[in-house]
């Protein structure tokens, strides 16, 4: 039996966040597929599980007892102490740490996410014209911010990949259009070879299943 369990879905960057993490760290896991497109987060039974209705879920069968968390920040904060893995080299560090996964949970993964969700899940007749202009404008709003300090800097953190990078790098391996061109981001897309060819790095539908 694994020693985590990652309730999630193959569509969602957030899941992945947490996916490459377990996987880059090595450890044991596995993922439980969650039938987000036919509502299953919004049922009652996975509400008790996360009373914000939200994937991913990470069960971890610690010496102590059950452990579940929800939300992809803490959750990459908790397998990064437990294993002791790409976390931060120090006081300062772990603040920055939080800055970026904080910067990237408000500033560009619930951007990009909802945006990648309209322009490739939702019905075209209800798509709105002028919510998807915003959101690309606020897209690119970010991505620019994570171009000019990787012109500089080969990690968002320090010398070496932490958390940080795996929260704000993993909508952007996705393949379906969402206006990201890795072209118009030279800095972003080598940032983005690196981590990949991190030992044991997997694409999001290489991680976790995805809706049939």
């Amino acid at each position: 039996m694994a020693e985590y369990e990652l309730h999630c879905f193959g569509e969602s960057g957030h899941s992945y966040k947490a996916a490459l993490m377990l996987e880059l760290s090595g450890c044991s896991w596995s993922p439980v597929f969650l039938d987000f497109f036919n509502g299953e987060t919004r049922s009652v039974e996975f509400r008790e599980i996360n009373e914000m209705g939200e994937a991913p879920v990470l069960r971890h069968a610690a010496r102590t007892g059950e452990v579940v968390l929800t939300q992809s920040g803490v959750i990459l904060d908790y397998l990064s102490t437990i294993t002791g893995k790409f976390a931060a080299g120090s006081a300062i560090e772990r603040r920055e740490v939080l800055r970026w996964i904080l910067w990237d949970n408000h500033k560009m993964s619930s951007q990009v996410g909802v945006l990648r969700f309209m322009l490739n899940y939702l019905p075209e007749e209800k798509r709105s014209d002028d919510v998807i202009a915003y959101l690309r404008g606020r897209v690119s709003g970010a991505y620019q911010v994570l171009e000019q300090h990787l012109a500089t800097e080969d990690w968002l953190v320090g010398d070496k990949p932490t958390i940080a990078d795996f929260s704000c790098c993993s909508y952007l391996y996705y393949p379906e259009p969402f206006g990201f061109d890795r072209e118009d981001w030279p800095n972003i897309s080598a940032w983005l070879d690196r981590i990949a060819a991190l030992d044991g790095w997997k694409a999001p539908y290489d991680l976790m299943p995805r809706k049939a």
